[in-house]
């Protein structure tokens, strides 16, 4: 096992369990023995997913299951009552909030077989297995486009892990000595992270415009997040809520407006949301500003049906004590424009990398230093523009949230397919009970914006 998926091997928690989870809706109910028969021909085809982990001292890796069977991962469950958006929001958080079986392959599907004239599929996949990027690719690879026959599509290419040696080159000095101390938020951690003291990879690095110094003097100054409604103790129950699709040429036209991207305006109405929510709570807000852990996939895009994480992290910081939307949305803009040339993402991997081979109390340590500096994780994969079908049956809508981790209560996911564009929020009980109110807040949030860019004289504004 790498470094990188031991660290998010180590990263479970009872209060944070480290899967990824998706929700797929399809439009016509799925036979049981259709969906084994896809996952058999499809999802099975990566071997990995017939492996399970095997932990010891310091050190995990993989083997075959000696008794695998397919049926200890595909479940059949029933939604109770009218059995609409409510009831199956209600199974995704008890999904959400229970760990899985670690002597046995870290997934497992779930077949809710009425929910809305159709059927639903929900996936719990662990996260050492792959990112939250490769397993929605993964596990959309598997669907066929809504025009193709029902047959299933070939099976993936002899796979392999997510190719790290760039990263790993620039990262040696930390996985293979120790070479000195640097104190960070009070955690000695710097005895895996020495890039600064190799002079060739500090002029390769000078070379292409990172400064990784300076990035990491910037975490290391990094004060915590303000304490607000959404920080605080967790608990083991999840719950999760999302909404209805939004039209994605809603989204654009706002950005054609104010000349940003579709995902600077998700973002800013993100932040609106929260700051509804923390009225709402009775949150002192006048100028506040909390943070989103954003995850930033560094791998080549041919390897995005790979196995394995490869992915850095980046903090943004979301303007949630701003009263106007226009300034709002203009902050975030620039804020991400700053972000993307950030050395950020590519240090993350390397903490990352580092504390995966180190012992594990370092771990917990950096691990809630950097839960600390953020509220909530929040995560952007775009999906198909097209119509795709699972299993023969046209996927209506998919929805995923990617783990939080250590004291970090709260995700948001944002997830595109076809024309439209669905936010969801999956946070601890104890931070946010009823989620459903910050989706709503973020619908009125873009429905106000939409009547607003409307409003505007200006011509629109070119995309930054």
């Amino acid at each position: 096992m790498s470094n990188v998926d031991h660290a998010w091997l180590r990263m479970e928690r009872p209060t944070n369990p480290m899967m990824v989870v998706v929700v797929i809706a399809l439009e016509r109910k799925l036979a049981p023995a259709k969906l084994k028969q896809m996952l058999a021909q499809r999802f099975l085809a990566y071997p990995r997913f017939r492996q399970r982990v095997v932990r010891e001292a310091h050190q995990a890796w993989w083997e075959d299951d000696p008794e695998f069977d397919l049926d200890d991962h595909v479940h059949r469950v029933a939604l109770p009552g009218a059995r609409r958006r409510a009831e199956l929001q209600e199974l995704v958080s008890e999904l959400a909030s229970t760990g899985l079986d670690p002597s046995r392959p870290l997934w497992q599907f779930h077949l809710v077989e009425s929910y809305h004239g159709g059927s639903v599929v929900i996936a719990r996949i662990h996260h050492c297995y792959a990112d939250g990027i490769a397993l929605i690719r993964v596990l959309l690879a598997m669907a066929a486009p809504a025009t193709a026959d029902a047959s299933p599509a070939a099976p993936p290419p002899e796979q392999r892990e997510a190719s790290s040696e760039p990263l790993v080159r620039l990262f040696e000095p930390v996985t293979e000595a120790v070479a000195g101390l640097y104190r960070w938020g009070g955690v000695l951690w710097g005895q895996y992270l020495d890039i600064l003291a190799c002079p060739p990879k500090a002029l390769s690095l000078a070379a292409h415009g990172i400064d990784l110094a300076a990035e990491a003097a910037r975490l290391g100054l990094m004060p915590p997040d303000p304490q607000t409604s959404l920080k605080g103790p967790l608990g083991t129950a999840k719950r999760a809520a999302w909404c209805e699709r939004i039209p994605l040429a809603e989204v654009k036209a706002i950005g054609a407006v104010f000349g940003c991207s579709l995902n600077d305006v998700l973002l800013a109405c993100v932040a609106g949301a929260l700051r509804a929510y923390l009225l709402e709570r009775g949150d002192a807000i006048d100028a506040l500003e909390i943070r989103a852990m954003v995850p930033v996939n560094l791998r080549p895009a041919e390897e995005s049906e790979v196995l394995g994480n490869h992915f850095g992290l980046v903090f943004l910081s979301l303007p949630v004590g701003m009263a106007d939307a226009f300034e709002r949305i203009e902050l975030v803009r620039a804020r991400m424009a700053q972000l993307k040339h950030s050395s950020q993402p590519v240090l993350a991997w390397g903490i990352l990398n580092a504390i995966g081979m180190g012992p594990e109390v370092l771990e917990q340590e950096v691990l809630e230093t950097l839960s600390r500096n953020a509220s909530l994780v929040m995560t952007n994969v775009p999906g198909p523009r097209a119509a795709i079908r699972l299993a023969g049956v046209k996927v209506r809508e998919v929805i995923f949230w990617v783990p939080q981790a250590g004291e970090i209560g709260v995700g948001v996911s944002i997830a595109s397919y076809m024309d439209g564009v669905q936010v969801g929020i999956l946070s601890d009980r104890h931070r946010i009970a009823h989620p459903e109110r910050v989706v709503a807040h973020f619908r009125a949030e873009l429905e106000s914006l939409t009547l607003h860019a409307l409003m505007q004289p200006w011509e629109a504004k070119p995309a930054s």
